[in-house]
């Protein structure tokens, strides 16, 4: 396995990555489904990864196989002495095999080489095993409860959703 930056040309393969790994059917394979909580097959685009990847600060990595196959990736955006973690994702069929692992710790080096001091990360609130997995790599809630976004545009609740804000502080 190797993590790399992505490049522009990765975008619609990450696309596919991110929503298969999210929404609809293909997600219930793997245990980060959102299938249930949040309609709809889509969780990004093209056009909304790309807005997202080209704010200052911000990069994607995907972790590829040896056939150069992406079988994860994960945002980082760098914003003072904080990295937000966002979009850690594996395929589905993947899941389990310590892709993620190698993913969560390339983004505490990434942090580190950086000078973070933390990193934070949002997490739906119902979301208790996924909550539960970043807490056994080191990370706490902080209290701290945003409203999940209505305006979304990538599919409704099936119920009341917040983010619960999980944080690491760093050594």
């Amino acid at each position: 396995m190797q993590v790399l930056p992505a490049i522009p040309d990765d975008i619609p393969e990450l696309v596919v990555l991110i929503n298969s790994a999210y929404r609809g059917e293909a997600s219930r394979k793997g245990w980060t489904t959102e299938a249930d909580l949040i309609t709809g097959e889509i969780r990004t685009d093209e056009s909304d990864l790309e807005m997202q990847i080209n704010q200052p600060g911000a990069l994607m990595f995907k972790c590829t196989n040896e056939n150069k196959e992406i079988t994860g990736c994960v945002y980082l955006k760098i914003k003072d002495e904080k990295l937000y973690l966002g979009l850690l994702t594996v395929l589905p069929e993947k899941q389990g095999l310590g892709i993620g692992k190698i993913l969560l710790r390339f983004a505490e080096k990434h942090a580190r080489q950086n000078q973070c001091r933390y990193i934070q990360m949002y997490v739906i609130d119902l979301r208790f095993e996924l909550i539960e997995w970043y807490e056994k790599h080191g990370y706490s809630t902080t209290g701290k409860i945003k409203p999940f976004p209505s305006e979304a545009g990538f599919g409704k609740p099936t119920r009341p959703l917040a983010l619960v804000e999980l944080e690491k502080r760093l050594s």
